[in-house]
């Protein structure tokens, strides 16, 4: 089945999954309230967005310059650098220095980097053990699923639903608090991280200016999945990269906001490197692998690519009316929303994407709440133009849109047959696509240039 008849198919399922809508409503809602909180600690949040909107775009502008820095910066601190231009060169390249290390057992923090990677099931596949530490993740993990949002991965898994997995996995009582499960997940993980060979972490953000990986968490898993194994992969796409140290004092809280709603997550860590000769504690390899896969086709459109400032806060998610009604897994990607649908057709292709661009209200509510400033709701458009322009477009569509121009530009054929032949031919040939559950508008049986002549007439 084509990728666009399957979304429309489960977009119509899960809108009306009176369940599913109470959960979302439920989760997005705790959310809101506590963004609402986490805004006030801003004197003037417009500032904060437009300066961080002016340094991750500067970035972009110049990410083969920062790049070059960060490499440079960390290998000189004593990492190593792999560049990856496709997901399954990132794979290969992970797989070999896991391979060559004999690691059979990886602990690894939230990363959409590795999801967009697949890397969980590749690894099983060369029977490596990849095991998910942030909690959300656990659960998705365990539930045989991909993360459903960007920041909250099992946001649509209510309390209840979570427990019955528990027991059915590991025989939990029915009785049990989320104060219980996350004891027991604890418990259960900290063996993995004292034995496990290497550890796998996402990058919130690159430092150019120390050649440092930047990571903030709420768990802690990211601190020790770096921390106690011997071997740390940070797996990056290469717009994560920021010019200066200085900077996070700008990106952090304000990702912890628009991400959680804190003023700043519980745990921010700097990595800069193996450990040090002198140092007790680390790992004694580190790996930052670069991945590109699809996004310099975002670089090279200079529209679109102020995309690639995105940092991943998932705000635009919680705010658009379209992701709370069919939620994450209808869009069928890693990168859901909003935010996904402007990347998704340039990291893939716009052939078999281009529908999400057009699973929008243009309300322009993610926009207005981007914490850089991603002007998200215009580039929905372009990248429809893109797609008509690409030769997408449906034969049936273009037919449409020509015959529309035709009569809309002729004032006799506007005028011809009134509102009632109107109203013939919406029913006959847009009712289909209306849909079932809204009633079409009802064309006026006069214009407005018949009313405005009886008006004339009756006034004199």
């Amino acid at each position: 089945m084509e990728l666009e008849k399957k979304f429309l198919i489960e977009a119509d399922s899960i809108a009306f999954d009176n369940v599913h809508r109470q959960k979302i409503k439920f989760n997005i809602g705790k959310y809101n309230n506590a963004f609402e909180k986490g805004k006030k600690q801003y004197a003037n949040l417009e500032i904060a967005k437009q300066r961080s909107a002016s340094i991750k775009y500067k970035a972009i502008e110049n990410i083969d310059r920062y790049l070059g820095e960060f490499e440079q910066n960390f290998e000189r601190n004593g990492g190593k650098v792999i560049w990856a231009n496709s997901a399954d060169e990132a794979v290969s390249e992970i797989s070999k220095v896991l391979s060559k290390n004999q690691v059979r057992v990886v602990v690894k923090s939230k990363s959409m980097m590795t999801e967009e990677l697949d890397l969980n099931p590749a690894l099983e596949h060369i029977n490596i053990q990849s095991i998910e530490t942030d909690l959300g993740e656990y659960i998705v993990q365990l539930a045989g699923e991909k993360p459903y949002h960007i920041v909250t991965p099992a946001m649509h898994k209510s309390k209840d639903d979570v427990v019955k997995l528990f027991n059915e996995k590991f025989d939990m009582s029915l009785e049990s608090t989320a104060e219980d499960i996350t004891k027991f997940v604890r418990d259960k993980l900290r063996e993995k991280f004292t034995t496990a060979g290497a550890g796998i972490t996402g990058a919130n953000f690159l430092v150019a200016d120390t050649g440092s990986v930047a990571l903030t968490e709420n768990e802690g898993n990211g601190l020790m999945s770096v921390s106690f194994p011997k071997i740390h992969i940070a797996v990056a796409g290469i717009e994560r990269i920021i010019p200066s140290m200085m900077d996070l004092d700008l990106f952090w809280p304000l990702l912890a906001t628009h991400g959680t709603g804190q003023h700043i997550t519980v745990y921010n860590s700097i990595i800069s490197g193996p450990k040090k000769s002198d140092e007790v504690d680390g790992p004694e390899q580190m790996y930052v692998v670069l991945v590109d896969n699809g996004r310099t086709n975002l670089l090279k459109l200079w529209e679109q690519r102020r995309a690639l400032s995105c940092i991943k806060c998932g705000a635009c998610l919680n705010v658009c009316p379209v992701y709370r009604n069919i939620g994450g897994y209808t869009y069928n990607t890693t990168y859901s929303g909003p935010i996904g649908a402007v990347i998704t057709p340039h990291l893939k292709d716009m052939k078999n994407y281009k529908h999400l661009s057009f699973a929008s209200s243009l309300c322009g509510k993610c926009t207005e709440t981007c914490p850089v400033k991603i002007n998200l709701h215009e580039l929905l458009l372009k990248n429809r133009r893109d797609s008509v322009k690409q030769g997408y477009a449906k034969s049936q569509e273009k037919i449409a849109q020509y015959g529309a121009k035709k009569i809309m530009m002729n004032r006799w054929m506007m005028d011809f047959g009134g509102g009632a032949l109107k109203n013939f031919m919406m029913k006959s040939f847009v009712k289909k696509s209306w849909g079932n559950r809204r009633n079409l508008p009802e064309i006026s049986r006069k214009n407005f240039r018949e009313l405005w002549l009886e008006r004339r007439k009756d006034d004199k």
